[in-house]
């Protein structure tokens, strides 16, 4: 390990999936000896002091920042990790590229299209290593389909199928936004379980089966309104509970996927078939 070439982190974000990545980093080395670099967990940000400094120190971050634009200021950083809510994850981008750090950040990767493509831009003027967090491509079985299917021993493809099924928002005093549940509201998430559970289904698909050529979806929010934590008012729900869609794929294959946190009983059912 002392003879690697170092890798100097920036955690952008102190909850689940920052606590994830970073042991990830930290294991890394276990589990593959041969890689080139070694992660040096070099600094974490967050707002509150008092958190990211107990985060820092339990989890071996040699450093703490209160604002991320510090962080891309410094010149001891070479990859930001952005584990922020998603209304943040364009700007921190696009500022660590136009600084020559690689990009690595959490999906989906913006709210919208239009919040995506300057991320994008950015990504490729700077020509920085860059990555989405798409993690289930990484799981040992899907990788083994998809080494199966690139072999040809499927033959034609007909059928693709895909959900992802959870059930912790079927509970109606469930409130939305603040800390914890920012992903029950619309301005923080941009979507609800569109960008947050069927996203994997629709990366997992593209990567095996190729390109979707067209999409017929419908959206449904059950519970039409619900308290925000930060303010104590009652507000719309302005986010998706669960959608269901049917596509064609370029090679001329069918698709079905599903997403829902209102599939009683499953805590996160990621499935899919060929």
């Amino acid at each position: 390990m002392a003879n690697k070439k170092e890798l100097r982190v920036a955690m952008i974000g102190t909850g689940l999936m920052a606590r994830t990545h970073t042991n990830g980093y930290k294991r890394i080395g276990d589990f593959f000896p041969e890689l080139e670099y070694r992660p040096i967990l070099k600094t974490v940000c967050a707002r509150t002091e008092e958190k990211v400094k107990a985060f820092a120190e339990q989890w071996g971050y040699e450093s703490y920042e209160t604002d991320w634009k510090a962080v891309i200021a410094r010149e001891d950083v070479d990859a930001v990790d952005i584990c922020t809510p998603n209304h943040m994850h364009a700007n921190i981008a696009i500022a660590a590229a136009e600084a020559g750090k690689m990009v690595l950040c959490e999906k989906p990767l913006a709210r919208s299209v239009a919040e995506a493509k300057p991320m994008v831009d950015a990504i490729k003027k700077s020509g920085v290593p860059n990555t989405v967090f798409y993690n289930y491509r990484r799981i040992p079985a899907v990788t083994l389909i998809k080494q199966i299917v690139d072999s040809g021993k499927l033959g034609k493809i007909f059928h693709y199928r895909s959900n992802f099924l959870q059930d912790w928002t079927i509970n109606p005093e469930l409130p939305q936004g603040g800390e914890a549940l920012w992903r029950l509201d619309i301005e923080s998430a941009g979507s609800g379980v569109t960008g947050d559970l069927l996203a994997h289904c629709i990366d997992g698909a593209m990567w095996l089966n190729g390109p979707i050529k067209d999409v017929s979806a419908v959206t449904e929010t059950f519970i039409k309104e619900r308290v925000h934590q930060d303010s104590g008012e009652v507000k719309k729900v302005g986010i998706d509970d669960a959608c269901i869609f049917h596509c064609h794929f370029e090679n001329g294959s069918l698709g079905l996927f599903e997403a829902t946190r209102y599939a009683r009983g499953h805590k996160a059912l990621y499935t899919l078939e060929i």
